[in-house]
């Protein structure tokens, strides 16, 4: 199945819920991209022992995909000078939940618990803010991208996957933010700005 070797297919099989998912790629160590950009497929991330978001998110889509659920990703776009953020959705019992590689405190896995991809994405808005200066980023969040649309050969591509980058940008995008509440969102204060910095894995 998806032409996996035998070390992956023994690896997807104890990949059988969400939970085991995240616990898995929690272990994973974060990929600073110390030589340049990367977009690993799941097999070149699993091979290297690294993945940043996005390449997580691929990892936990394909261990879902193999397991009978569909494989969606969704981005959620930060006003720059901030980063986008990739996250794996699943759904339990009618309810959305989310599965997040990520080095951050907060950004991280969510309970099957939203009613839908919106309220999901929300869970994200108050914790989503600058280390620098603490001010709130995230602004938007796309339409779900079932990466069966593409087959499955990103899964055990030895190529980086930048041609996802541009389908994931392509993505009708929904604001968090009615514009006439911009001006009333709040800076996260200095306790949260602590919190904030609290890291998994040092650069």
């Amino acid at each position: 199945m998806f032409a996996l070797n035998a070390d992956e297919i023994k690896l997807f099989k104890k990949l059988s819920t969400p939970t085991k998912i995240q616990d898995f790629l929690d272990t994973i160590p974060m990929n600073f991209e110390r030589d340049g950009d990367t977009h690993y497929s799941p097999r070149i991330a699993l091979q290297k022992n690294t993945a940043h978001c996005i390449e997580g998110a691929l990892i936990a889509a394909a261990a879902l995909w193999y397991h009978g659920e569909k494989p969606l990703i969704i981005d959620m776009r930060g006003r720059r000078p901030d980063y986008d953020h990739i996250i794996t959705l699943y759904k339990v019992n009618g309810y959305w939940g989310a599965i997040s590689k990520t080095n951050h405190a907060t950004i991280r896995f969510r309970d099957p618990v939203y009613k839908n991809v919106r309220e999901l994405a929300l869970s994200y808005f108050h914790e989503w803010f600058m280390n620098t200066n603490g001010e709130k980023t995230l602004e938007s969040y796309s339409d779900p991208l079932n990466l069966k649309a593409f087959g499955d050969t990103w899964i055990t591509d030895t190529v980086d996957l930048w041609w996802l980058d541009k389908k994931l940008d392509a993505l009708k995008h929904h604001l968090l933010v009615p514009k006439g509440n911009k001006k009333y969102i709040r800076n996260a204060d200095p306790m949260e700005l602590k919190a904030g910095r609290l890291t998994e894995w040092p650069e």
